[in-house]
């Protein structure tokens, strides 16, 4: 009998251990609890007509007023359909080219990305995050680990790392569990070896980066690796002012440098690199030896190349002259990383699974926390608005019975 319960448990762990990349990913998810929309819907509810909202807001514009932070907010809250979203997305248009376009609330923008999910509307979710400027869409971070953790559910990490971008671009690598879906996002989906163009691989090199200096462990040391050589790859083969276009990192030459740099700490501390980091790395440094004076950083269009393409200056090219070193020095690290044991040979993916396994569980707990806080503050100030709404219309009706009495007033007279 016991024998035969062992044999079903062996069997069992053997088919855990074999499950694909996307399957093994749903098992590190966010939790139902973080997901689950309990405390969202508890808030106070304030039903409204879109009809009506939408006829207000449209007369409100021709009259070249302002319309309310608040009524857009109310739009949203009541959308109950696909259909609704695309209007929800042209009144977030109309009100962030608006006067009062500063005024969109935080719980606007959740709830925006919470009923994209709910709808069937996510690539609109994506769509305006990543077109911020356009819709003013900046969501907070709990907002992003909801539609990073849909993404990843589905096992769509382009994109998955498109949202990471966005997060990285407003430098929201706060919270722990922002941190490891976005590593875990950013690692999946350069497990499969996409072909990147320089915009990607600037991205990308900028999130594992900037990401990977939040985790003092493995998974963090390797994704600063990867973060370094990947903006290495694009200094070497388009120059340094590539490189910076939109990006929050130090402006200084020598990300190749700084990669080395990486694995010397690693050699002179008790943190290891993981295997495919450094196999990654190589095949860059591989790339850019055997085509220096090429473009390989992947296909792109006529007009995004012409964007992309800046003057390489006299600095580039004594940077790009230090190539053989830098490949010399990488195999010679390479090595004594061996010597030392200081090589994982579990896949990047494999350490942050790891990692989620161990610390997303408190991460969770945190912000869910912090979360029910955060909406018991948004009800508050939703009915102060609220409140400020009623006095000024209240005021408005006073002074409009006043100016029909002094018009009666005068009549008489």
């Amino acid at each position: 009998m016991a024998a035969s319960v062992w044999k079903r448990c062996v069997t069992a762990a053997v088919k855990v251990k074999c499950l694909s990349p996307s399957v093994s990913a749903r098992r590190w998810l966010l939790s139902a609890a973080y997901k689950d929309t309990k405390v969202w819907e508890a808030r106070e509810k304030d039903p409204q007509n879109l009809a009506v909202l939408a006829s207000i807001m449209n007369r409100t514009y021709e009259r070249n007023l302002p319309v309310s932070s608040l009524t857009v907010s109310r739009f949203v809250d009541n959308i109950s359909s696909r259909e609704e979203v695309d209007q929800a997305e042209y009144y977030l248009y109309r009100f962030r080219h608006s006067p009062n376009c500063w005024y969109l609330r935080d719980w606007t923008i959740h709830s925006w990305i919470r009923q994209c999910l709910k709808y069937g509307a996510r690539e609109k979710a994506l769509y305006t995050v990543k077109n911020k400027v356009q819709y003013g869409i900046f969501p907070d971070d709990f907002t992003f680990n909801l539609l990073i953790d849909s993404y990843i559910k589905d096992g769509d990490f382009k994109s998955a790392c498109s949202v990471v971008e966005e997060v990285m671009l407003q430098e929201a690598f706060d919270l722990p569990s922002t941190q490891i879906l976005s590593l875990y996002a950013l690692g999946s989906y350069l497990a499969g070896r996409p072909q990147l163009t320089v915009s990607e691989e600037r991205a990308l090199g900028a999130s594992l980066l900037i990401c990977g200096m939040m985790q003092d462990n493995s998974v963090g040391l390797s994704a600063q690796l990867l973060g370094n050589a990947l903006l290495g790859k694009v200094e070497m083969s388009k120059g340094i002012h590539a490189v910076f276009k939109g990006m929050p990192l130090f402006w200084g030459r020598g990300y190749l440098s700084r990669a080395l740099a990486v694995m010397e700490k690693a050699a002179s501390g008790d943190v290891k690199l993981s295997k495919d980091a450094l196999d990654y790395t190589n095949s860059l440094l591989q790339e850019l030896s055997s085509a220096s004076d090429t473009d390989s950083s992947g296909e792109e269009s006529a007009g995004e190349e012409a964007k992309e393409e800046d003057a390489v200056d006299e600095d580039d090219q004594a940077e790009q002259a230090k190539l053989p070193q830098y490949a010399s020095r990488f195999k010679e690290l390479s090595s004594q990383l061996e010597s030392q044991g200081k090589v994982d040979s579990a896949s990047f993916q494999a350490l942050v699974a790891a990692l989620a396994q161990q610390n997303l569980a408190a991460a969770e707990k945190l912000d869910l926390e912090q979360y029910e806080k955060r909406v018991q503050a948004w009800e508050a100030e939703t009915r102060q608005l609220i409140q400020r709404e009623k006095e000024m219309r209240e005021r408005a009706e006073q002074e409009k019975q006043k100016r029909m009495v002094a018009k009666a007033a005068a009549r008489q007279e």
